[in-house]
């Protein structure tokens, strides 16, 4: 069984991000990059379906600049048998739906029998690469997912989603798209001997014309980025309790507008 793992890469989340000189960019001096926590998720459910069917074959795939080769190395070193790198200044300014139909180009020459991904990387919380990938694609999808189960056959996958007091559950035919969500598995750290393997193994440069692709120009961009505003400073209410509790009450009410 052949599975596709879609991951970016995204600033650490211990990084204090910073606006650039060009307010429509981060400040990228400095910044640890990391893969994004949720595709985590999608690496090591494909390895373990990988594991338990006892063969098949796990690759993984992201977009971007040299650097992202960090990235999936790291997704090597877990365990995944070779990464494909979508690597083309075309790509540069990419939003999710030339990014989604980068994917589906690469996901058409493999043929896998299943595609996973992070439900939304912790960048920029787009969430849209799973859904627009399967519509590309015309497969089913499911996002979110907790639980999967793969038949016997690979012919279908069952998935479960967590909703308030349960678990939704779908029957999917398979090849699919499913999203990972925090939950579905415990992520596996990689060994040193998955370290040293990681070097041996094969990420290969894909260029847009590789794909016959052209990318248009992308139909979302960002115009600005602001930082937060200054958090005001708090206030300590005296006083007895009773009365202390109608002013903070008040306080909320009419100077906050909280409630």
């Amino acid at each position: 069984m052949k599975i596709v793992v879609a991951i970016k890469q995204v600033p650490d989340t211990a990084t204090q991000v910073k606006i650039g000189g060009d307010p429509k960019a981060i400040d990228t001096a400095g910044i640890t990059w990391i893969v994004s926590p949720y595709d985590e998720f999608a690496i090591e459910e494909a390895l373990r379906l990988k594991e338990k069917r006892g063969q098949g074959e796990v690759i993984a795939v992201s977009l971007g600049p040299d650097r992202v080769k960090e990235a999936l190395r790291s997704a090597l070193a877990m365990g995944c048998d070779r990464a494909i790198h979508l690597n083309d200044p075309a790509w540069a300014n990419a939003d999710t739906l030339a990014t989604a139909q980068a994917l589906a180009a690469v996901i058409k020459q493999e043929q896998p029998a299943l595609v996973l991904c992070g439900r939304q990387a912790i960048d920029d919380d787009m969430g849209a690469v799973g859904a627009q990938l399967a519509e590309v694609l015309g497969w089913p999808c499911a996002s979110w997912i907790m639980e999967e189960a793969v038949d016997a056959d690979a012919k279908s996958v069952r998935v479960g989603r967590q909703v308030e007091g349960g678990l939704e559950v779908f029957d999917l035919p398979l090849p699919a798209v499913l999203s990972a969500q925090k939950g579905l598995n415990e992520p596996r750290y990689p060994t040193l001997k998955g370290i040293m393997g990681a070097k041996k193994k094969e990420i290969k440069d894909v260029k847009a014309g590789d794909l016959g692709l052209t990318p248009a120009a992308p139909q979302v961009a960002v115009k600005n980025l602001e930082a937060l505003p200054a958090r005001p400073p708090g206030r300590v209410i005296q006083g007895e309790i009773k009365d202390a509790v109608k002013e903070l009450v008040r306080a909320l009410r009419e100077d906050a507008k909280a409630i």
